[in-house]
């Protein structure tokens, strides 16, 4: 399977998992630098890789769905809190202010 290809199955694949919500997973497509990485979720987490298979990268910050409706962001690693926000537009732009150029 092809790069394009295989990052179109990981958000259909995404979509799937039903561990992110919608507006998360609606606004990340959106954008095309994040787009372009595939996407995995671990522990309900939204990541973005620049590779297809594992083991995936960590170099760009992450979501967590927080229940309350906020959202959470980290990263790239676990242990670097980036802050909660209410909105999902709000924790996409704290992920695309970090994202490593490609």
């Amino acid at each position: 399977m092809d790069t394009d290809a295989a990052v179109a199955a990981g958000w259909r694949k995404a979509r799937a998992d039903g561990r992110v919500r919608d507006e998360l997973l609606d606004l990340a497509y959106a954008e095309p630098r994040l787009r372009r990485r595939y996407p995995w979720i671990g522990m309900g987490e939204l990541h973005f890789s620049r590779t297809t298979e594992y083991p995936w990268t960590w170099d760009a910050r992450f979501v967590l769905s927080e229940y309350g409706g906020t959202y959470f962001v980290l990263g790239p690693t676990r242990q670097d809190v980036v802050g909660r926000v209410e909105t999902a537009r709000e924790a996409i732009d704290l992920v695309l202010a970090s994202l490593p150029q490609e």
